[in-house]
């Protein structure tokens, strides 16, 4: 094997065929199907930089206004009663990890409690300090959503939109200003998402670099790539999600065929001439190192502070049992495996048919469209509304005029990417799938609608691509004899800005319901849309 000389090409290159200049450059240059345009993202990159500073700030507005409320009489609310204790116990206790089984419900790893925790360190046992660190990744969410949507699209324009709906939707508004663990665990799995689609399009620009070269074709399996810093902290992002909660395996496995895919799909586009052949032997080892190996370690790494810890959770469960099949395992990784196996039986077990029913519970079938949300906090009595009586609610509601158009838009998306091969779609749609599909597996178990929270960035995506197309066929329509744009133009454009316009108002009428402002029983009951709402 002979490596490419460094004059010709980047180091990241290695050919394992020598040639000579002339062979590699009709090689590299061979006529056949154009490949692809070299453009990758959006190339207004000072107006893209301004564009994104107006939607972080827009977002930091919404998630920090009025941050403290509601809450139980300055308490938690819903789920915040178990990881918020949680939280401030591995910061106080000492070890990094929960020592103490009365605080119940240890069943989730501990990447969300030290999140958690942060913010509570620095703000103390409070709202403010609970709930901080779940509005930082809220925003930093939506950031994510404008610029994956962006450079996915080639269009600050749609990016713009997937920003502006991550905004306006009730879903990641309302958990990024609770502390639960849900906005933290999509945090992660968003920003491994992002990581994947830069790792795209840094491939094909090094494919587009080589073919430009003349040395894309000295191997019939394309040219081998250095290491993929992309893809490694897709990775680390994807470990740190399964260190949430359980449900981010799902994403260590769509996205790590997601990732194959794109390999595949970016040797083929450049001519290679045996592109599965290339991805098995050039990617699939470091692949499934970065994004399937790395996150069981990183997984597992956070527990050394079990491991360390005299008093966490069943540390000491399987040391005086060294008889059976598994007895040569040290007593430590026994008590570990205990310890999982009993997370793993308590959520089987968190089922309807096991008598465990929650008045708020529902299917994943209601999801999409948002059918039945779910009720976090009500309080009532006279509190600035005169001399009525006022409640304060905070319910999780997915802004309707989102959520309702979810299943036309998944309808375009999946035609898109099966009839139009319109990559895009797909990869939103694998994030979407991997979110939502998983959760039929066992439709016996209870269910929240809060599971939904890792769709929802996907969702936002979808439907600003399919904004996109609408608006860039609106683009091509025929101009007028004297060059003027047709009104059907005007008209397309004008439904796309009346629709986001919708989203605005919708949000804004929801606004009181999803943060828990004090309104009269007459409000409450017009902000209740449906009767599985109620």
């Amino acid at each position: 094997m002979t490596t490419a000389d460094p004059s010709a090409t980047s180091s990241w290159l290695v050919v394992d065929h020598p040639l000579t200049s002339a062979a590699a450059e009709d090689l590299g240059r061979r006529p056949g199907k154009a490949i692809p345009d070299a453009v990758f993202g959006a190339d207004d990159r000072r107006f893209g930089l301004l564009v994104g500073l107006v939607i972080t700030l827009l977002a930091a507005i919404t998630r920090f206004w009025d941050l403290t409320q509601p809450t139980d009489k300055g308490t938690p609310v819903f789920d915040e009663k178990h990881y918020v204790p949680q939280a401030w116990q591995v910061l106080t206790g000492g070890n990094w990890i929960e020592d103490n089984p009365a605080y119940g419900l240890v069943v989730h790893p501990p990447v969300g409690k030290w999140v958690l925790a942060l913010g509570e360190a620095v703000f103390g046992y409070g709202p403010l300090g609970w709930r901080i660190m779940p509005a930082l990744c809220g925003i930093g969410i939506v950031v994510m959503v404008y610029c994956v949507a962006r450079r996915m699209a080639r269009s600050t324009l749609v990016g713009a939109v997937a920003g502006l709906l991550a905004i306006c939707d009730g879903v990641l508004f309302v958990q990024s200003r609770l502390g639960m663990l849900d906005i933290v665990q999509t945090f992660f799995v968003v920003a491994a998402f992002t990581a994947l689609i830069c790792d795209r399009d840094q491939m094909r620009r090094r494919l587009d670099t080589a073919y430009s070269d003349g040395i894309a074709h000295l191997s019939p399996y394309g040219p081998r790539f250095g290491f993929r810093w992309y893809r490694f902290t897709a990775g680390v992002m994807l470990g740190l999600a399964c260190g949430t909660k359980w449900s981010g395996i799902y994403f260590v496995i769509a996205f790590t065929l997601m990732s194959l895919a794109f390999d595949v799909a970016a040797r083929r586009a450049y001519g290679i001439t045996r592109p599965w052949r290339g991805v098995a032997v050039r990617d699939v080892l470091p692949s499934t190192l970065s994004l399937a190996v790395m996150p069981v370690a990183i997984y597992l790494a956070t527990f050394i502070p079990w491991f360390a810890s005299e008093t966490s959770v069943y540390r000491y469960q399987a040391q005086a049992s060294t008889t059976g099949v598994l007895g040569w395992i040290p007593p430590a990784w026994r008590s570990l495996w205990h310890y999982q196996s009993g997370i793993l039986k308590f959520h089987e077990g968190l089922t309807n048919s096991a008598g465990n029913h929650h008045p708020w519970e529902s299917k994943p079938w209601t999801w999409p469209m948002g059918l039945r949300p779910m009720l976090y906090a009500i309080q009532t009595g006279p509190d600035r509304c005169g001399d009525g009586e006022c409640s304060r609610v905070q319910m999780l509601i997915g802004t309707p005029a989102i959520w309702w158009f979810a299943l036309p838009v998944l309808a375009w998306s999946l035609w898109s990417f099966v009839g139009r091969r319109d990559w895009r779609y797909g990869a939103a749609l694998v994030g979407y799938g991997a979110a939502f599909a998983p959760w039929f597996a066992n439709i016996d178990r209870q269910m929240y609608y809060f599971y939904a929270t890792t769709m929802a960035p996907f969702l936002m995506i979808l439907t600003a691509l399919c904004l996109g197309d609408i608006l860039h066929r609106a683009g091509h329509f025929p101009r007028r004899a004297d060059g003027s744009p047709p009104d059907r133009q005007f008209l397309v454009v004008g439904f796309v800005a009346v629709y986001l316009a919708l989203v605005i108002v919708n949000f804004a009428w929801l606004w009181p319901v999803l943060t828990g402002v004090p309104i009269t029983r007459e409000h409450w009951h017009a902000e209740i849309w449906l009767p599985s709402w109620a």
